[in-house]
């Protein structure tokens, strides 16, 4: 033992919370815990530092780099190495006097005895995915007269069970023997956590897999099972306070704010239970069919499809990605762009294309940087405007860095609800300035009585946009129904609406006939507008316009107007804000000052020179020539619902689809 170390001094800080005489009682217990990695290896160190005197610990495994976000042996220096090993020496450098009992082969039929031997309580550190041993320990446990806390991570939080001797059992509670695995492994979880507080914050419910014995992970939660869990087990080592026991049982997340205390009589038995079995194997199954947020494509094989990879996450209308790849080497890439104005109105001679383009572009160049790249873009005038054609190159430059921007452009969104209302900041606004200069302005509406100017001007062109014929193809094939994520187009979920205006929605778009109808006898417009007009264009930061330094014109125009959106809607995503476009009041405008006709209902046009003059009478004649972007934007937390992308292979393009 080193001459420095004196056990009284190392843990004299708990005392107060302990009389001196529990610490002393602690000193001579022993604790054993199965699983080194996340939860036991916290649990180990925890415990160590309380001042308990021995344990026995058990795992089979070796760190990896998987382990780096939440387990506390993990670091560079140990990789490849016995987590049992590694976190003996950790708890031997706090506390050089323990007696520790190292089992490397894990928990085993064959060591099970001696692994609980002299044990005074058992701490459940085992892999969320390992039912059997999970249920053999206790078992043993439970005939052995041994006290069994389970503190299982969840989310940001914890949840925590305990078994005492004389009380419900494991096997009790959970039910699981004689089940599959994957049965077993859905009760562990309802078990634990019956209130399921971690569920409303998952955001990638594909990264759930029981089949594969795959789940995400916080460190933030295994800290607080050790925190939770020695709490629980310092009351039962001391006969010290109330110990709850099952079916009772806590659980609490940090996340949600909340602490709630559980309790299922009969455990998973309880008809509640049942019920909520019933639900969560139905939305299991329902998360299997859904796409990922984060499309898992295959792993881009090269730095080119990296950035290509990436730069799919560009913005387009209605998500139609109307672009494709063409890789002709590792530094030279062409994109063929695909105008949609012959069948959406919404497309005037290309521009909203035309300036999507511009964002793609604009992606490539941020993305490329990460990579020690800049890149230079040409487009093609040898192809018809319909086509717009870039040939892209990559050059590389050893002293560009990376644009902080790069995090951001997978997590940018659409957030069509409401937003909070506080006004931006100067530093906020001023961020978002200089990310579109030089050249391009940006106007602000930001008081009550200029947001409810623009809400009025954009709950006009909303009647016109619902009650537009040629809108309506649009409006009948972009919303994929019953989703919350969808490649190509938008998902119900993340439409703004609520769910009887939803399926009084899909109910009318499944013809013309049933919206004229709706429209006409049953005031069809008034409940869309009023949840995406009229409450999010009030409960907002503020409204804007982007203008460009000359009226934008020719299709570079447009392109350059693209770039300016993408990093000022990558400058707010960054800040934490949140945008949803408003762009049908510029489409109109456009329409009427062009004296094109968009619709074979006569009174169309003149419902457009209207939204046209309010829309010139908000921000200024000479402002609405110059006016490439129109939108909302504020505070808020991300939307739960959203548009993916198509996988990387679906956008390439051979050399001859041209």
């Amino acid at each position: 033992m080193p001459n420095n170390f004196e056990y009284h001094s190392a843990f004299a800080r708990n005392i107060g919370w302990l009389t001196t005489e529990e610490q002393e009682i602690l000193r001579t217990k022993r604790v054993a815990i199965a699983g080194m990695g996340g939860v036991g290896g916290s649990h180990l160190l925890t415990l160590t530092r309380l001042g308990i005197g021995a344990f026995n610990i058990a795992d089979f495994d070796c760190f990896e780099l998987a382990n780096f976000n939440r387990q506390a042996g993990a670091t560079l220096s140990t990789l490849g190495q016995p987590k049992v090993d590694v976190l003996a020496q950790a708890a031997l450098d706090i506390n050089p006097t323990l007696d520790i009992r190292c089992f490397p082969a894990g928990v085993t039929d064959d060591n099970l005895d001696d692994f609980l031997a002299g044990a005074d309580i058992y701490v459940d550190g085992l892999d969320f995915f390992a039912p059997q041993a999970r249920h053999a320990v206790f078992k043993a446990c439970a005939d052995l007269g041994i006290p069994a806390v389970t503190a299982a991570p969840l989310g940001m939080g914890t949840a925590v069970l305990n078994f005492l001797p004389g009380r419900m059992t494991f096997e009790e509670y959970f039910r699981l023997e004689g089940l599959p695995e994957e049965e077993q492994l859905l009760r562990f979880l309802l078990g634990l956590s019956p209130a399921m507080l971690q569920r409303g914050y998952l955001v990638d419910p594909s990264t759930v897999d029981l089949v594969r014995h795959r789940g995400p992970s916080t460190p933030m939660a295994c800290d607080l099972c050790a925190g939770v869990a020695g709490t629980q087990i310092l009351k039962i080592l001391l006969n010290r306070g109330k110990v709850t026991a099952a079916p009772h049982g806590i659980q609490f997340d940090a996340y949600q704010d909340k602490l709630v205390h559980t309790w299922r009589p009969w455990g998973n038995r309880n008809p509640i239970q049942h019920l909520a079995l019933r639900i969560a194997r139905r939305q299991l199954a329902r998360a299997r069919r859904e796409p990922s947020p984060a499309h898992a494509a295959r792993q881009p094989l090269s730095i080119v499809e990296e950035i290509l990879s990436s730069a799919r996450w560009a913005p387009s209308g209605d998500n139609t990605q109307p672009w494709r790849f063409e890789i002709v080497d590792d530094r030279h890439v062409v994109v063929h762009g695909h105008d949609t104005r012959d069948h959406c109105v919404y497309d005037l001679e290309g521009h909203a294309v035309q300036t999507a383009l511009g964002t793609l572009l604009e992606t490539i160049a941020i993305a490329a940087t990460g990579h020690g790249l800049r890149t230079t873009f040409q487009r093609r005038t040898d192809v018809p405007d319909t086509h717009p054609t870039f040939e892209v190159e990559l050059i590389a430059d050893p002293q560009l860095q990376a644009d902080p921007l790069i995090p951001y452009i997978p997590v940018r969104t659409v957030q069509r609800r409401a937003m909070r209302v506080r006004h931006l900041t100067d530093r906020e606004k001023k961020a978002l300035e200089d990310a579109v200069s030089p050249g391009y302005r940006v106007l602000w509406f930001e008081t009550l009585r200029d947001r409810l100017r623009v809400t009025r001007l954009t709950l006009r062109s909303a009647g016109l946009r619902l009650t537009l014929p040629e809108a309506y193809p649009t409006h009948r094939d972009i919303i994929q129904w019953n989703a919350r994520y969808s490649e190509d187009r938008i998902p119900d979920k993340a439409v703004g609406l609520d769910p009887l205006a939803t399926r009084l929605s899909r109910w009318a778009l499944q013809s013309w006939g049933r919206v004229a109808f709706l429209n006409r006898y049953l005031g069809g417009t008034i409940l869309p507008r009023i949840e995406l007009e009229l409450i999010p264009g009030i409960a907002c930061a503020a409204h804007f316009v982007l203008l460009a330094p000359t009226r934008p014109q020719s299709i570079d125009d447009f392109v350059a107007g693209g770039r300016a959106v993408q990093r000022f809607w990558l400058t707010a995503t960054k800040l934490g804000l949140s945008i949803q476009p408003e762009m049908t009041p510029l489409i109109f405008h456009e329409y009427s000052s062009r004296g094109v006709d968009f619709s074979t209902t006569e009174s169309m046009g003149a419902r457009a020179q209207e939204i046209s003059q309010q829309f010139q009478a908000l921000i200024g004649r000479q402002e609405t020539e110059l006016a490439v972007f129109v939108g909302r934007i504020g505070a808020t937390a991300a939307p739960g619902a959203r548009s993916t992308r198509l996988a990387l292979e679906q956008l390439l393009s051979s050399p001859t689809a041209k």
